[in-house]
């Protein structure tokens, strides 16, 4: 895929995600806080914490996609994404919903996270072509 538009789509979803998770941090801040109680209230706002991070890293690996010219490095935002969709859905279903099994999956979304941010690393390091 061309890096232009590799990086672009990163970017654009990137944002997406991080506009996403501040409605969805004022929401747990405005609307659940009365309906929540502590412990899955805290629960919420880790999903969001880590979407809001997640999100910037994916806007950080477009960035890092156009600067580098290595398409290479967008794998890292893409792991990105399924990871918020892993760990912070897990943590919205759980929180949100009851469902307490999704709890399981939380964890296959950190590693996606860390994974992610291995790979940026590591494709920064070694720049374009290196």
């Amino acid at each position: 895929m061309d890096v232009d538009v590799s990086s672009r789509r990163l970017v654009v979803v990137g944002c997406l995600c991080a506009g996403l998770g501040v409605a969805a941090g004022a929401f747990g801040a405005h609307m659940l806080k009365e309906i929540l109680e502590p412990p899955m209230l805290a629960v919420y706002d880790t999903a969001t914490r880590y979407q809001m991070y997640h999100a910037f890293g994916m806007v950080l690996s477009g960035f890092a996609v156009r600067i580098s010219r290595d398409a290479g490095a967008a794998k890292a935002g893409w792991l990105f994404l399924a990871g918020m969709v892993l760990f912070s859905g897990s943590l919205y279903g759980v929180s949100l919903l009851g469902v307490r099994w999704l709890g399981a999956v939380t964890p296959v979304g950190g590693a996606l996270f860390i994974v992610g941010w291995a790979v940026l690393a590591w494709r920064t390091y070694r720049g374009a072509g290196g």
